[in-house]
């Protein structure tokens, strides 16, 4: 695996990226979160109403993963899955919701954004742990840009870190994720109803 290749991939890719919003009304939102057996990739995507957060549509996809974990490249080993389960949806979102994490990324090259630019679809990246930049009064910067929000779900629960993937500003991410949150879960609808989904079809294999 050439590391230095994928990097300057991803460089190239990151100029790509729009963080503006550039989409029309959301009626649909959906979330994808991947599990792993052994080396298979199981990735599981849920679409609901934006309005009421109701699951409209629900598929997943299985792929062998030919690419090992390296932090920093997760969309190489997860994105084959995505795009597989995502294109068996007849019922397309307006937003897409991604585990992981956006431009908040060394090359702005994080799963969301990489997702995004491949389905060529409005993403949001959602991350549970602080991969690096500086958090100053609730923003991630790196390298001087704002690049996320931490946001904190519910009282008591540990932060996500909201960035922007693709077709999408930083604002309106936040803004949007926060109209995703069912109480009592800590993850925006969409991409709960995919983590479960994702770990249901893990345990049945």
């Amino acid at each position: 695996m050439d590391i230095e290749k994928l990097k300057q991939e991803q460089l190239r890719l990151a100029k790509k990226v729009i963080t503006s919003d550039s989409f029309g009304k959301i009626e649909t939102i959906a979330g994808v979160d991947q599990s792993f057996e052994g080396d298979k990739v199981i990735s599981a995507i849920v679409v609901c109403s934006y309005k009421d957060m109701k699951p409209i549509e629900k598929q997943h996809a299985e792929a062998e993963s030919k690419t090992p974990y390296i932090s920093g490249f997760l969309s190489y080993r997860e994105s084959p899955a995505i795009v597989e389960a995502f294109n068996k949806l007849e019922n397309k979102p307006d937003i897409l919701i991604v585990d992981g994490n956006g431009i908040l990324h060394p090359r702005r090259m994080g799963m969301a954004s990489h997702v995004g630019i491949l389905l060529d679809i409005p993403t949001i990246g959602v991350a549970k742990s602080l991969i690096g930049g500086h958090l100053s009064e609730g923003v991630v910067y790196m390298e001087k840009e704002a690049r996320a929000y931490e946001f904190f779900s519910r009282e008591y629960a540990k932060p996500l870190y909201i960035s922007p993937g693709h077709k999408i500003s930083l604002k309106t991410s936040l803004e949007i994720i926060k109209k995703c949150i069912v109480l009592p879960h800590k993850l925006p609808e969409p991409l709960h109803l995919a983590h479960r989904l994702a770990d249901t079809l893990r345990k049945n294999i």
